[in-house]
């Protein structure tokens, strides 16, 4: 309908919040109420006594209408043919594949950077455990247009590498692992990258989280050693307790801190965070998907004002990473 209309609105409000750096939209959500009803009385006004400039546009939208639709077939057929289909694409030569085409037995680490997929590599099980290195953080799904998202290399090699397509062109049958496993850093930027891998497969393959297929991973933060006894800590909580009950006594306990994966030798990797005997794996679900929903588009959406208030509300509960 809006395509080829143009219409001038003047606002005038106190504090006005704009989107993005070069301020090209009102971000304002007080302001849209206002401005809805102003341009549906006015419009409605123009239609009623333009009847025959009506109809034309009118029929611009029936035309504009079958070309959008033409153009979406145009689109979802270059997709199953392009990035989307495995088969055609080929999977990401960054991927390290495991050897078993049992997907019910296969599993997908999704690891932060090249020196933690190098040591991952290493420390694997070949048969069950593909390895997948990111570069940095991908790209925030809920704030990027499609075409854009389609566009970025690494959301590319995720998309390629699970198998499945994305969104409505979603196929259960083709899913090669039966565990993604997002295996970032025990620190804040990991947890940053864990939340935009999180929010990509809850916007784009939802019915991976819904099926149980998601997991994050539980990498140690410390590691507390006196002569043979090593333990290991994932947090400062978990480090005191070790000291007080684990540690007590004479003689002087090591501690190290892993300032990321990649530090861990592939010995260190396997018992801590990649043997299905000894590992943690927290697995994503979404019990409330409405709320869930809200969530998602508050913190990773476009709002910055919104998401403001939200820390300013929240951040005395915030636990600081020193």
């Amino acid at each position: 309908m809006r395509e080829g209309l143009v219409a001038v609105v003047s606002v005038k409000m106190p504090d006005p919040q704009f989107e993005g750096q070069t301020k090209g939209k009102l971000g304002s959500a007080v302001m849209r109420g206002f401005v809805e009803r102003c341009v549906n009385e006015a419009l409605s006004e123009w239609l009623d006594r333009n009847p025959a400039l009506g109809r034309k546009v009118v029929k611009k939208a029936q035309v504009s209408a079958k070309a959008h639709e033409a153009a979406r077939h145009a689109r979802d057929l270059t997709r199953r043919k392009g990035i989307l289909d495995s088969a055609s694409a080929g999977l990401p030569g960054k991927l390290a594949d495991c050897s078993s085409r049992n997907a019910e037995e296969s599993e997908l680490f999704l690891v932060e950077g090249d020196s933690a997929g190098g040591s991952s590599k290493m420390a694997r099980d070949r048969h069950t455990q593909a390895i997948l290195p990111l570069r940095g953080k991908v790209l925030n799904v809920e704030k990027s247009q499609l075409r854009k998202v389609l566009a970025n290399a690494e959301i590319q090699n995720v998309i390629k590498a699970i198998g499945t397509g994305i969104g409505d062109d979603f196929d259960y049958a083709r899913l090669r692992y039966h565990k993604v496993v997002l295996t970032a850093d025990a620190d804040v930027d990991g947890q940053h990258i864990t939340t935009l891998l999180l929010t990509f497969f809850y916007r784009l393959m939802p019915k991976l989280v819904d099926g149980g297929h998601v997991f994050i991973a539980q990498p140690p933060l410390y590691q507390l050693r006196r002569g043979t006894t090593t333990r290991y800590a994932m947090d400062d909580r978990e480090r005191d307790r070790l000291l007080r009950e684990e540690f007590k006594g004479a003689g002087t306990v090591d501690i190290g801190r892993f300032k990321g994966l990649g530090e861990m030798d592939p010995e260190q990797l396997w018992s801590t965070t990649m043997d299905p005997v000894r590992r943690t794996l927290l697995r994503v679900t979404v019990d409330h998907a409405e709320r869930a929903d809200a969530v998602f588009s508050l913190l990773m959406g476009e709002s910055a004002a919104d998401r403001r208030e939200w820390i300013e509300a929240n951040a005395r509960y915030a636990e600081i990473d020193a």
